[in-house]
């Protein structure tokens, strides 16, 4: 038998584009000679619809959407996800389901059984676990299809009491199949492939696996769809960050014509890149918009993300907006401008110093004669706020954010100032990350100006400044923060590494002062295992670890 896997990018709630792209590649798969075609989980409704799994409409259009793909699938079977009712009382309304659809007519429907309700998950908010499993008889082969997390319950520290691979194994498959949405994180692939192969060694039989691809907000899916053999070697990984459709030939429980292959290793920078220039195609395409905006300081940050969004956008479809205060340095000024014409893209300049000294004015009755502060600080960055948000009403342009995680992380930004934006591009890459960021955009020729990464960072807001004047070094910050961050660890974990016990307990008492801050961010490009955002919920006023 010849399945096919269609490794797409589905958009959430846009039921007539999902529904095209997959009849569309139910016929391109059909003249490659597949008998068997198989898309992503939830591939229907697109994968998070969250809330919008609450809508009866919603559901209705799922169950149309099925139908339709239906109706294509003569001389071809298909399996695709989408939500289904659960038709018992008792329980959550809706399973996260797969149609088995051959001869337009909808044969079987399985059901997930393991919910994920942790990190950026919360399916165990609208779905029903299965309970009942039964494998699939198409052509003289019986498929053992799961969805997604059902295959993740392996390790030695099961989060389920149950696998449905347990059930399915009784009625003797030929091959596994499973369908996922699985979000990207630049450590994930590898945990993903371990699964994978070790699903299809305990299993004794071949497994094919297709993720979807493309980005949803702040979630970005990589794709990376893989075939193995059962002995658990891999024989085929589709690309990363790219749509793609292969047809694998299955002969009782051997496929056809590969043998085991090595994952090409990707440096986790290079994957970095390419994912967040997805998140911001994505977003934009997605949302209907293709104008961005930004302020660019002639720093790294601001560099990277202008980078980024030329790559992702095009450079004519970038606004690159110069806003130097008193404070600017000249060389500030022809960095950014510099980079403006490595990229190509557009660029104003237009000075904040009018707008600060009238403030100061405005507000020197008020303050009573007392010092400058960071009252004056956030003044500057708030008028450069002003000016990018005015600059995106009137020309439709839609404001990037450039803050990075560092900063995110200990609060070193200003609110409705540089840290407002309707996309956070870096807010989940270390400044230490950053760097390594600029050297791999310029692998192949200078485009970011080599006095931006060299430099000193500093906000350039009052005379001499620099973000060491505020904070550790970036090299024993990031480690600092990635140890409590990502790793959970306690601040007695992090003292015992070595670190200075005032220097983590202050850090750690930034993190968690700065949660009022992070929480009116915009949503932030997922590219870590633990990144800012829905997948990691800490309340504002908690006292633990303050």
């Amino acid at each position: 038998m010849k399945i096919a896997l269609a490794q797409l990018n589905y958009h959430v709630g846009n039921f007539e584009s999902n529904t095209k792209k997959i009849i569309d590649h139910i016929k391109l798969a059909k003249a490659d000679g597949a008998d068997l075609v198989v898309f992503a989980e939830l591939a229907v409704c697109g994968y998070p619809p969250r809330d919008f799994l609450e809508f009866e409409e919603f559901i209705t259009l799922c169950e149309e959407a099925g139908e339709e793909i239906a109706s294509h699938c003569e001389g071809i079977a298909c399996i695709v996800g989408l939500p289904v009712r659960n038709e018992q009382a008792a329980g959550k309304d809706l399973f996260n389901a797969a149609y088995f659809i051959a001869d337009k007519q909808i044969r079987s429907i399985a059901r997930k059984a393991l919910l994920p309700n942790y990190d950026v998950f919360d399916e165990y908010r609208y779905f029903e676990p299965a309970s009942q499993f039964e494998c699939i008889d198409y052509k003289g082969t019986r498929i053992a299809l799961t969805i997604c997390e059902d295959l993740w319950n392996i390790n030695n520290n099961p989060l389920y009491v149950s696998n449905p691979m347990d059930e399915l194994i009784k009625q003797r498959p030929d091959v596994m199949i499973n369908i996922a949405a699985s979000p990207f994180s630049y450590q994930h692939d590898d945990e993903r492939r371990i699964v994978l192969a070790d699903n299809a060694k305990k299993y004794n039989l071949p497994l094919l696996y297709v993720n979807q691809v493309g980005a949803q907000t702040e979630l970005i899916f990589d794709g990376g769809s893989m075939v193995f053999d059962k002995e658990g070697n891999m024989l085929d990984e589709m690309p990363y960050f790219k749509e793609y459709l292969r047809t694998y030939t299955l002969a009782g429980q051997r496929i056809e014509g590969y043998s085991p292959v090595e994952h090409v290793l990707v440096p986790d920078i290079a994957q970095i890149h390419d994912a967040l220039v997805m998140g911001i195609q994505d977003y934009f395409v997605k949302s209907g918009f293709s104008k961005a905006v930004l302020g660019l300081s002639g720093g790294i940050d601001s560099a990277i993300v202008c980078a980024l969004a030329c790559r992702a956008l095009g450079p004519e479809n970038v606004m690159a907006v110069l806003m130097p205060s008193k404070y600017s340095s000249d060389h500030s000024i022809q960095d950014a401008l510099d980079l403006v014409e490595n990229f190509g893209c557009k660029h104003e300049i237009i000075s904040i110093a009018e707008a600060a000294d009238a403030f100061d004015s405005m507000m020197a009755g008020a303050f009573k004669g007392l010092p400058f502060n960071l009252t004056e600080e956030n003044i500057q960055a708030r008028s450069r706020g002003i000016v990018v948000m005015a600059m995106s009403n009137k020309f439709g342009y839609i404001l990037l954010n450039t803050s990075n995680k560092s900063e995110c992380a200990v609060g070193y930004g200003t609110l409705y100032g540089d840290m407002c934006g309707a996309i956070g591009v870096i807010g989940d890459v270390y400044k230490t990350q950053i760097y390594e960021l600029a050297h791999y955009i310029n692998k192949d020729k200078e485009l970011i100006p080599e006095n931006t990464i060299v430099k000193p960072p500093s906000a350039e807001l009052r005379p001499g400044q620099k973000d060491s004047d505020s904070l550790p070094d970036y090299d024993t910050l990031d480690t600092i923060l990635y140890q409590f961050i990502e790793l959970k660890k306690t601040s007695k974990d992090i003292i015992a590494m070595g670190y200075e016990e005032g220097l983590v307990r202050r850090i750690i008492k930034m993190v968690n002062g700065a949660e009022f801050k992070r929480y009116q961010t915009p949503p932030i490009l997922r590219v870590s295992p633990k990144a800012f955002g829905s997948g990691r919920r800490m309340p504002i006023v908690g006292k633990y670890l303050a």
